[in-house]
């Protein structure tokens, strides 16, 4: 049985690190004059991948080493340097003490995070899409911005005004070193993506979009079921998810056996 606890922890907070740490890479090697970077400070991942991206904060303060006011020192500096806002993104698995050194520096809590997993036994895994309906398979190297084009346009419909960024964001994220983007198909043609990554023995099940005219037809289920299957079939001991609490998404991980491991706040620095 795996427990929800600090070892746990320490296992997933370190896996969506490495996710990140990989995309603020892929960025500076293919947009060297973004200034992307991350640093490492008491076990903490701090990413730079600009002033405005999501990806630009930490993972892992407190759940490997227990905070101190010289680590969020470095911290704090690595992103001011660059006019960056600092954010935190924090376990409650760490030690209580980090509640002392954060409140006294006025950071103030910003957003929740179910950070969801499940074991991967082939025994347990979903079905994958029936033969002649969607077709899932991994994209081809040269097939980035596809994937990437399809992913925005199936958030087109609920996010509009982000469909740029987000294919901005997915052209970089299907280039990446551990990523393995993937896209169902309907009578040949895109109608999904998604994204997925292995770092060691954990896969990490990113976003999914649907285009409006294909929705209702199987696709999110068929990537789910690919995606699990891959992961266990080349040495994955658990996939994870990381959801708004209450949630959509997080209602479709749980009836798909994922489990909330805990509820993550992220901090911001206010001053």
């Amino acid at each position: 049985m795996i427990y929800s606890d600090r070892n746990l922890s320490q296992k997933l907070e370190r896996t969506e690190a490495l996710a990140n740490s990989d995309f603020v890479e892929t960025r500076a090697r293919l947009q060297p004059e973004s200034g992307a970077t991350w640093i490492e400070v008491g076990g903490a991942y701090a990413m730079f991948d600009g002033v405005e991206s999501p990806l630009t904060q930490t993972f892992g303060l407190g759940i490997f080493e227990d905070a101190t006011p010289e680590h969020l020192d470095a911290l704090e500096t690595f992103f001011l340097e660059r006019n960056a806002p600092v954010f935190h993104e924090v376990s409650p698995m760490a030690d209580q003490s980090i509640l002392e050194l954060l409140n006294p520096r006025s950071y103030r809590p910003v957003e929740l995070t179910s950070v969801m997993y499940r074991e991967l036994r082939n025994d347990t895994l979903p079905a994958s899409a029936a033969e002649g309906s969607i077709q899932t398979r991994f994209i081809e190297e040269t097939e980035a911005d596809l994937w990437a084009a399809t992913a925005a346009a199936g958030w087109a419909t609920d996010l509009p005004e982000l469909v740029e960024f987000l294919q901005s964001i997915g052209q970089i994220s299907a280039r990446t070193r551990g990523g393995r983007p993937m896209i169902a198909e309907l009578d040949g043609k895109p109608v999904a993506a998604a994204g997925f990554q292995i770092y060691d023995d954990v896969c990490i099940l990113a976003g999914a979009s649907t285009l409006p005219e294909a929705r209702r037809q199987g696709a999110q289920n068929a990537l789910l079921a690919a995606r699990l299957r891959f992961g266990a079939d080349n040495g994955c001991r658990l996939a994870m998810i990381a959801a708004l609490p209450g949630s959509q998404s997080q209602k479709n991980a749980q009836k798909n056996g994922f489990n909330i491991a805990y509820t993550r706040t992220k901090w911001q620095l206010t001053v």
